[in-house]
């Protein structure tokens, strides 16, 4: 029977397995047991109570072990040498106990009667739960009486017991910002007049105590290295108090929304940055509440959240200043997603600040600048091989833009530098090839971002790129003969934009703005190269192509400028030329060349001493378009106002003295204004004629003057027959032929 009701091995459980022991015998008696299980499926099932002479685990483990001792004598051996509890154990185990523990795990027992809980049960379990808020309301409420009672003491001598009061304190007013009422502290802040002393009395003189507490040595006048706090014996007695404070400052400048309370904060955390130095959990998040600041806040919370920055950057390079310039650049590249003349300022501030942190150690710099360029240069390949929509907009945007000046930036800034040196060139290559993924006019502006930044560079670190041939070539392509299709009301500020649409295309601002931007920007590339030895060489093209533009193009307005620029540019040469024949050397001689162009730098050239003068006014310029304000508006030009119908009948009535023919018994002046000999002419029609005159716009009203004139020629008259056209008398003769002169002094914008 045993060999018809043994099991296979995988049949068992883990459990089963483990009872069977490894006998063959305690084998066989398990399997008849689990075929009598077999048999009863259909039966109730109930519980089998194990035979008597079944023994418990401890004990039959125990023999298993001295069976070992017979079948593997060696293993035994070793169990003896290296593990004696395991043989050595206690088998006094109860098999009653073993046989209960399973029944209660193999079947759950109900309960006899269902047990309904009280509302004292629930009260009590509320109790246990409201516990905090009995500590909180045993906690301390802060007063002004306190505020001052610690500040006088403090002032008199700072000692540990009255650092950890305040310090205290100090945590509860952070806690009432936070919002965390469930957090215990040992005072309570209700007022916020006590919240706003107890906070003014910190920044005030915390520092100061803790500086007296700690007795730190005061830092010289020319020593740079700070002092840290952890140098001080009595650091490790304070230092939960410190750590704790710190901590508070850290969870209050991120809770503060007022830009003057921030600054005020700010300016105390400034101080405290030996502190946090010694501190370096609590120096990260402070870290990172000074780049939110520093990307985010209003200009004062920027300049002093960036001297924060700065000052733990220097004094700990090799620990922040990596982490530090990653979230640096992140924070940069979020916040110039847009562009206005308001967050132009905020971005430029950036870019010179990161600057600044980017030249503190050059070689974490080339880290970053290579990995960020090569990102760059990664967009604008996959704009050039998909030739998508999304692919050209993720290279033509502000923060592509934008970071394509900062590297530009950095670069010339750090210049000389032989780490740095090699990223020049790549750099250039990705904003070429910037330029040329849509060379079309409505990306003139993206293109003229671009030449500025390529101008950037040039100048600064001596490296000639060709950034004038794109400058030249929009003279080429744009025709500046054409009459615009619409006039505008306000300038375009190229400054604010990368693309323009195709009504700006048509406006006659556009072309302006155009025009200016392209002196500007010639004027500055020549202005970089003005003291170099090969100017003449260098200036030839574009004196070429700047004649041809003044032979074809026929509006004054813009030849004006360029004939300008050419003569300066002409005159720049003459000059180069002249001192280059009075040299000396020859051109393989490097350093005499230097030395040369180091000269003529000094003395200046007729290019650096009109460029000093023309930008002190363009700068003017430049700050009233950032303000919104119209560019020409400090020019005194006069201005024509539109007169109220009160004004408009005080004039008739100037005009009627003005005009009265030589009858001066007729009082009707009507009739007798502009009467000819053959009395032809409507008076009524003039006078409408005036009224309309007044009222015209500035510039829609007049073109549509302009179309309709050659139609209102040719309308007869309400009376008899056609107007004549001379209509003047002698006395209005004269007095036009004296307003002509006035006249011929304006010289009229749109003028072709």
């Amino acid at each position: 029977m045993a060999g018809k009701n043994k099991r296979k091995l995988e049949d068992l459980s883990v459990d089963e397995f483990m009872l069977s022991g490894f006998d063959s015998d305690e084998e066989d008696d398990c399997e008849d047991e689990e075929s009598t299980q077999q048999k009863g499926k259909k039966k109730k099932l109930t519980p089998q109570k194990p035979s008597v002479n079944k023994q418990g685990k401890a004990s039959e483990h125990k023999d298993q072990l001295s069976a070992l001792k017979s079948k593997d004598p060696e293993f035994y051996k070793y169990l003896e040498q290296n593990d004696q509890e395991l043989l050595n154990f206690d088998d006094s185990d109860s098999l009653e106990d073993e046989e209960e523990d399973e029944e209660e795990r193999m079947y759950h027992k109900l309960p006899s009667q269902l047990e309904e809980a009280d509302d004292e049960e629930e009260e009590k379990s509320e109790k246990k739960v409201a516990k905090p808020s009995k500590s909180s309301k045993e906690s301390t409420k802060v007063t002004e009486a306190m505020i001052e009672k610690w500040r006088t003491a403090l002032r008199k001598e700072p000692t540990p017991n009255l650092i950890r009061d305040i310090t205290q304190a100090f945590k509860a007013a952070v806690a009432t910002t936070k919002g965390d009422s469930e957090e215990l502290c040992r005072y309570t802040i209700s007022d916020s007049s006590v919240f706003n002393s107890l906070v003014l009395f910190c920044i005030k003189d915390m520092y100061a105590a803790l500086h007296k507490m700690l007795k730190l040595k005061a830092p010289e006048k020319d020593q740079k290295k700070l002092i840290l706090p952890s140098s001080s014996p009595r650091w490790q007695k304070n230092q939960t108090d410190i750590k704790m404070y710190v901590a508070g400052v850290v969870q209050l400048l991120s809770s503060l929304t007022q830009a003057t309370v921030i600054a005020a904060v700010l300016r105390h955390a400034n101080q405290m940055v030996p502190y946090y130095l010694s501190l370096p959990k609590q120096c990260r998040l402070f870290l990172k509440s000074l780049i939110k600041h520093w990307s985010t806040g209003e200009e004062t919370v920027r300049v002093l959240a960036f001297l924060a920055l700065n000052k733990i950057c220097r004094h700990k390079q090799e620990i922040f200043l990596d982490s530090v310039l990653k979230q640096m650049y992140i924070a940069y590249v979020k916040n110039c997603k847009f562009t206005s003349p308001n967050t132009l300022p905020m971005i430029s501030f950036m870019q010179r600040t990161l600057t600044e942190m980017y030249s503190l150690d050059t070689q974490v710099s080339y880290q970053h600048a290579f990995i960020y360029i090569r990102q760059l240069a990664i967009h604008l390949r996959n704009a050039m091989n998909l030739k998508k929509k999304e692919t050209f907009q993720s290279v033509y945007n502000w923060q592509y833009v934008h970071c394509l000046y900062l590297w530009c930036r950095v670069l010339s800034t750090i210049y000389p530098s032989e780490v740095l040196e090699p990223l020049i060139y790549p750099l250039c290559q990705v904003i070429i090839g910037c330029i040329k993924l849509v060379p079309i006019s409505r990306y003139y502006p993206l293109r003229l971002h671009c030449v500025r930044a390529i101008i950037l560079l040039s100048g600064k670190t001596k490296t000639f790129v060709p950034g004038l041939p794109f400058l030249l070539e929009i003279l080429q392509q744009e025709d500046f003969n054409k009459k615009p299709g619409r006039m505008s009301v306000k300038p375009i500020n190229f400054a604010v934009i990368l693309k323009l649409s195709k009504t700006n295309l048509q406006e006659k601002a556009y072309k302006d703005g155009l025009m200016d931007q392209l002196y500007d920007l010639i004027l500055e590339y020549f202005h970089t190269q003005a003291c170099a030895i090969g100017f003449p060489e260098l200036a030839l093209p574009a004196i070429v192509q700047l004649k041809a533009f003044l032979k074809e193009c026929k509006v004054a307005n813009y030849c004006k400028p360029m004939r300008q620029l050419l003569e300066k540019i002409q005159e720049n040469c003459n000059h180069i030329t002249g001192r280059r024949q009075k040299a000396a050397f020859g051109v393989a001689d490097v350093t005499a060349v230097a030395a040369w162009e180091k000269q003529v730098a000094e003395e200046g050239t007729p290019i650096t001493k009109y460029y000093s003068q023309w930008k002190k006014l363009r700068e003017k310029e430049i700050q009233l378009e950032i303000s919104g304000k119209e560019r020409m508006e400090d020019l005194n030009l006069p201005e024509i106002k539109r007169k109220k119908a009160d004004e408009k009948k005080a004039d008739k009535k100037e005009f009627k003295g003005l005009f009265d023919s030589d009858n001066d018994d007729d009082d009707d002046d009507d009739d007798d204004l502009f009467k000819s000999k053959d009395e032809q002419g409507d008076s009524d029609e003039v006078d409408e004629g005036l009224e309309d005159l007044s009222d015209l716009s500035d510039e829609e009203d007049v073109d549509d003057l302009e179309d309709d004139s050659d139609g209102d020629q040719k309308k007869p008259s309400s009376s008899k027959g056609k107007a004549p056209k001379k209509m003047l008398s002698t006395e209005l003769k004269e007095v036009a032929e004296g307003e002509e002169d006035k006249v011929e002094d304006l010289e009229l914008s749109d003028q072709d």
